[in-house]
């Protein structure tokens, strides 16, 4: 796939480029994304197809994922399978557990769970990306993961507050300014019997460990994944695991 950011509503010479970008062996989507604003945010919200499919098709292990131009998605797939194996693995899925999925993208580890869990939640502020998931569960035919769109720091909270929502395992795989004080308060409010934190941030993945282990969660695994060779970022994935009791001291 290629996607060509624009700051106006027409390219210049299209017509040449895509009959040049169209002979390359495995091009299947050329799209152009028209972004007008002023920021540091890469992408527009407007997505324009101009040749092939608006998507395309790839496939981590036995689950295939269906991805848009507006949909995060790792960028080395030989070491994501790896990421997501580790992640299934700290989650030691029994398959009667009720898990959420934070930050969950287009599905990639919510489907990765599915397969071995009760029931998985997804959470997402895209709502394209959060159209991609649902199609890949049904791609997949996964019909034990629901998706919702929103920011899981508001989400999360309105869920267990309103519904009563319950978890067993959370996994929370957030940007690289890792996750709001809120979210990170009804995490432990939910009381999850373990939390798999995945992080492109050590800085502020360490920042959220220090008030999650503070309370009532211990840290048992962690383990870096070189995702990004010859550079100097790494995922990190973290297993927590929350302390039945607490040791009570004498004065």
């Amino acid at each position: 796939m290629v996607c060509l950011v624009i700051n106006g509503d027409k390219l210049p010479h299209e017509s040449e480029l895509v009959r040049g970008l169209s002979e390359i062996s495995g091009m299947k989507s050329i799209c152009l994304n028209i972004n007008k604003s002023r920021t540091n945010v890469i992408l527009g919200d407007k997505v324009v197809p101009i040749w092939g499919e608006p998507y395309i098709t790839d496939a981590i292990g036995p689950v295939k994922y269906r991805i848009s131009p507006l949909s995060f998605y790792q960028v080395n797939p030989v070491q994501t399978k790896k990421l997501y194996e580790l992640v299934l693995d700290y989650a030691g899925l029994k398959g009667d557990e009720t898990v959420w999925d934070l930050y969950c993208g287009i599905g990639t580890i919510s489907l990765f769970l599915a397969q071995h869990a009760m029931k998985v939640y997804g959470v997402e502020i895209v709502p394209q990306a959060i159209e991609d998931a649902i199609r890949n569960a049904g791609l997949n035919g996964i019909k034990n993961a629901q998706f919702f769109t929103g920011s899981a720091e508001e989400l999360l909270p309105k869920k267990h507050r309103e519904e009563g929502i319950r978890a067993d395992i959370i996994v929370v795989d957030p940007p690289r300014k890792g996750c709001d004080r809120k979210l990170l308060d009804t995490i432990l409010d939910i009381a999850p019997k373990k939390i798999v934190y995945v992080s492109c941030d050590p800085a502020t993945l360490a920042r959220d460990l220090k008030i999650l282990c503070a309370s009532d969660y211990r840290l048992e695994r962690v383990r870096a994944v070189d995702q990004f060779g010859h550079s100097p970022h790494v995922e990190t994935v973290v297993l927590m695991s929350k302390v039945k009791e607490k040791n009570s001291e004498k004065v």
